[in-house]
Parts: structure tokens; C-alpha cells; sequence
């Protein structure tokens, strides 16, 4: 487990004048959000630096996107966090606007002996067949195929997915369901499915303790958990039919052709993308937020937050090999942000001048 990152987050917000744009004077001292595991480990971080810089807190539950798109739409939150980007129209019919924070991507872990990082290989129908209990030792002949000289062990293998509803979980059944007309038609794409085989445990911290403890184990957890933990990650087959290990440069590549700009509501999907470098499973983790701000404060407080983080946090999320979000990215997000959220009195609550 990462320890560090144990507890409540902290880091957020800043002293709100007069002078701002909607008729408001308050400090905020801790705003709240709750939802993605996926980006928990650069999240810590950040709040920990901006708590420093600032003293004011972020309370942040690393509870799972399905838990914290529930929670920001009743209104317990003032954020929620979500690796499954949610569509325009239901962004619309919540009255929320979503944007892009992180980039990172999903990880296959194995629990074998004598194996390292990067000494297994599995092709997408290889991974997807294991998820579906079609093949059930590790010595099965497909996989040996595609692992020549490797010594694999006669062992069953022990499915770990996770138990509670997940981005982590969306991207990963995204991108089978790219890969697998099999898994398309029986299982699906979504933050829970009814999974075919396995173990379940919540949380990246879940999956990646029962991985850890389990010989024989398979699971998928966000990058940082799996170089946190020092687990032993597999080289994946991508489009084009290398493999590839998970790095913050095969992030990039696959994230390389994305255009946000023609992305309604932000809505961006980067698994099984082109190119010889990419990695297969790589997504991006979202944050959602009301558009209509009953108090406005706390609202500007949040984005001075994702604001500071976007222009001060890259060198740490490229330190858990998270990849930053480009800065034009940054740019156009921060203009949605101007024009879409309003105060109660439709006064608006961010501008540029608010940048840290």
C-alpha cells in the first residue's frame, strides 16, 4: 500500500477578495471532493505542496469515480473526480461541466516468481481471454507463444478486478472491449461490470494489496500504484503490434492526436490509440464541477486549486509519471471555465486574472 498517501488529502484554496467578480467576501479554508483512485497518488502530492504554500486544506475521498460522480451530483462535494468522462448530454441534464486534469494510464500486474517488470508479454486477446477465465494457467500454450526463453510457472491464475464501480475499471474494459469481440458481446465497457472470473478489492490500493499478496495474480491499477509498490508490470501489445512498457513517454504518444478542442464537453476517450510508441491503455481523469455556484467562493476556491495545479504541478505528476495536460489544453479549459461558471447570480467566478 502507498502509505504516504494514506488518509485525507490536504491542499486547496485561497483568500477570496472583495474585489473578485461575483459579490462575495469570504475565506475559504478547505474545499472537498471526492471520486477517482486513478489520480490519488498526484493529487496527495499536489495538496501537500499547496497546503504548504497556502494553509488551506483539501479534503479528498478516494472512493472511486461511480462514488464520486453520486456524490458531486447530491451535492455532498464541492468536486468530483472521475476517470470515466461523462457525455454532454448528461453533463447537461446534472448541470455540470467536466475537464481534464492528468493523464496516465492503466497497468496489467502480475504476481510471479522470478519475473520482472516487464518480463512478461501479453497481446490484448491474451489479456482479455484471462479476464474471461478462458485461459487459466500461467503455462497455457498462447501465453508461452508469446513468451519465448520465459520460465513460466505451472500455476493457476488468481483474476483480480476491482469490487467497487471504477474509471480505472471503465478504461480497462474500454479498451477490451476495443480488442475483444468476445468481451464486447459477454461483459462490456463500465465503471462495474459482471465480471467473468476473479477476486474483487476496492480501490487501485485494493487491487494492488490482494496482486501483491496473491502468487499467481493478475490485476490492473493506475501506473503510480504499480511503481509505488514495486510491483512487476507486463509488457502490453499495442495497435500497431509492438510491446510496449507503461511510461509517462508512451502516455504521451498515445495522448499525441487527441483534439480536445472538437471534444463536446470534454469528453475524450485514449485507449487503443495509433502509434508504434503508445501505450494501449491510456486514459485521462476528470474533474467535474457545477456550473452554477450556490456559493461562488468555495467555487473560485476550487479552480484556484486545479488552476495552481495545472501551472505549478506538472514536474510532480511527470514524478509518479502522470503526464501533465498540454498547455493548450490548460488554456481552452480555463476559457470554459470563464464562461460557464456562474455565481447563483450569474455573475461570473473565474477569470484569467485569478491565475497563480
Amino acid at each position: 500500500m502507498i502509505n504516504r498517501y494514506k488518509g485525507i488529502l490536504v491542499g486547496a484554496t485561497a483568500l477570496l477578495s472583495a474585489g473578485a467578480m461575483f459579490n462575495a467576501s469570504a475565506e475559504v479554508n478547505t474545499i472537498s471532493g471526492a471520486g477517482a483512485t486513478f489520480p490519488y497518488p498526484v493529487y496527495a502530492k499536489w495538496a501537500e505542496a499547496y497546503n504548504n504554500k497556502t494553509g488551506v486544506k483539501m479534503n479528498y475521498q478516494s472512493i472511486g469515480s461511480g462514488g464520486g460522480i453520486k456524490q458531486i451530483k447530491a451535492k455532498t462535494v464541492d468536486f468530483g473526480a472521475s476517470d470515466a468522462p461523462l457525455k454532454a448530454e448528461e453533463l447537461d441534464k446534472a448541470g455540470l461541466m467536466q475537464f481534464p486534469m492528468v493523464m496516465g494510464g492503466v497497468v496489467p500486474v502480475v504476481n510471479l516468481a522470478g519475473i520482472k517488470p516487464g518480463g512478461v508479454k501479453l497481446t490484448p486477446a491474451l489479456l482479455a481471454d484471462i479476464y474471461l477465465g478462458e485461459i487459466k494457467n500461467w503455462d497455457d500454450k498462447r501465453i508461452q507463444e508469446a513468451n519465448p526463453g520465459v520460465n513460466l510457472p505451472s500455476k493457476r491464475i488468481t483474476v483480480v478486478h476491482r469490487s467497487d464501480g471504477s474509471g480505472t475499471t471503465w478504461i480497462f474494459t474500454n479498451y477490451l472491449t476495443k480488442v475483444s469481440k468476445t468481451w464486447a458481446e459477454k461483459v462490456g465497457n463500465n465503471k462495474a461490470v459482471a465480471w467473468p472470473a476473479g477476486v474483487g478489492g476496492k480501490g487501485n490500493e485494493g487491487v494492488a494489496s490482494y496482486v501483491s499478496r496473491i502468487k499467481g495474480s493478475i490485476g490492473y491499477v493506475e501506473y503510480a500504484y504499480a511503481l509505488q509498490n514495486k510491483m512487476t508490470y507486463a509488457l502490453l501489445q499495442n495497435r500497431e503490434g509492438h510491446f510496449v512498457a507503461p511510461t509517462s513517454e508512451a502516455f504521451q504518444a498515445a495522448a499525441a492526436n487527441a483534439d480536445w478542442s472538437h471534444a463536446p464537453g470534454f469528453y475524450m476517450v485514449l485507449t487503443d490509440q495509433p502509434g508504434k510508441d503508445s501505450w494501449p491503455i491510456t486514459g485521462a481523469t476528470f474533474i467535474l464541477v457545477y456550473k452554477s455556484q450556490a456559493k461562488p467562493a468555495t467555487g473560485a476556491a476550487v479552480l484556484k486549486f486545479f488552476d495552481w495545479a495545472y501551472h505549478n504541478g506538472g514536474k510532480m505528476a511527470e514524478g509518479l509519471d502522470y503526464v501533465p495536460m498540454p498547455s493548450s489544453v490548460v488554456s481552452l479549459v480555463e476559457k470554459t471555465w470563464a464562461k460557464d461558471v456562474k455565481g447563483a447570480n450569474g455573475a461570473t467566478v473565474w477569470d484569467a486574472s485569478m491565475t497563480q
